[in-house]
């Protein structure tokens, strides 16, 4: 799996190189495109984007992040770019930290093209991506994502379908993960609304779900990107509910909002991304 994991990268790399590198044009008071406004949704970029921008992600988590350990503590580190023809490239690497002192890290990457809007920042656009990612147990995994947005000047809204397959005979034939975020504007580049996710809901219908049973998270959701600044800032959080409880144990598959399922917690995130053009 890792050999196909470096295989879309190079890719990755070989579309870069050809595709035309966008003017960034901005939006609102001074300042660019969002790169990233919610924190459990990947959304597509436009050209009226920063085409290349780097984002950073720390979460905290009671009873949630056991891939990290117990109220454990992880860090990711993203790449988000926009290749032209709107493709976008989104790539990152987690490293969980446990108070036992132990680190594990992950790594997934994927390529999504709006095929419904996608050549202006504001109005609806729907997309579909493709990916590998390695999980902190050393398996290996495809998956495909559905991405629909709708921005207007005054608010947003935007949300993901993810369908994954793991390379392992401990998982599920299919995950499915979802989430949906919708902001309102309060004051110039600033923000609010909420987040909601759905992981694993197979487990609704499946009773050996292998990340441990179906999983929600609802909770408040902010941005803010200053005026003629490079730097956005995101702040998302809330009571994670396990709707469901597996009677196989927990995997340790990419998740969000962790994968322990057997009482409830809370999760909190935040992230800042940085524009590499000026």
């Amino acid at each position: 799996m890792k050999k196909s994991f470096f295989i879309f990268l190079s890719m990755i790399a070989c579309l870069t190189v050809r595709a035309q590198m966008p003017s960034v044009k901005p939006t609102v008071n001074g300042s660019p495109g969002n790169i990233q406004p919610f924190l459990f949704s990947v959304n597509t970029l436009t050209s009226t984007s920063p085409s290349w921008n780097l984002y950073y992600s720390g979460s905290y988590g009671e009873r949630t992040a056991a891939p990290f350990g117990i109220d454990g503590v992880d860090q990711q580190v993203a790449f988000k770019g926009y290749l032209g023809n709107r493709f976008t490239l989104y790539a990152n690497a987690s490293i969980g930290i446990a108070r036992s002192g132990g680190v594990a890290s992950a790594q997934q990457a994927e390529l999504l093209r709006d095929f419904v809007g996608g050549k202006t920042t504001f109005g609806p656009r729907l997309g579909l991506g493709l990916g590998v990612s390695h999980d902190l147990s050393n398996v290996g995994a495809v998956f495909s994502r559905i991405t629909a947005s709708f921005d207007r000047a005054s608010w947003r809204i935007g949300g993901n379908l993810r369908f994954e397959k793991a390379f392992s005979s401990n998982r599920d034939d299919i995950d499915l993960i979802t989430s949906i975020g919708f902001h309102h504007r309060i004051a110039g580049n600033f923000f609010a609304g909420v987040e909601a996710v759905g992981e694993d809901l197979e487990g609704f219908w499946e009773a050996d779900e292998a990340e441990g049973g179906a999983k929600l998270l609802v909770g408040p959701s902010v941005n803010i990107t200053p005026s003629n600044s490079r730097f956005s800032f995101s702040l998302c959080g809330g009571p994670v509910f396990y709707a469901t409880h597996s009677t196989a144990y927990p995997s340790e598959a990419i998740r969000d909002i962790g994968t322990i399922g057997t009482q409830n917690g809370f999760t909190l995130r935040g992230a800042v991304s940085f524009n590499l053009h000026q």
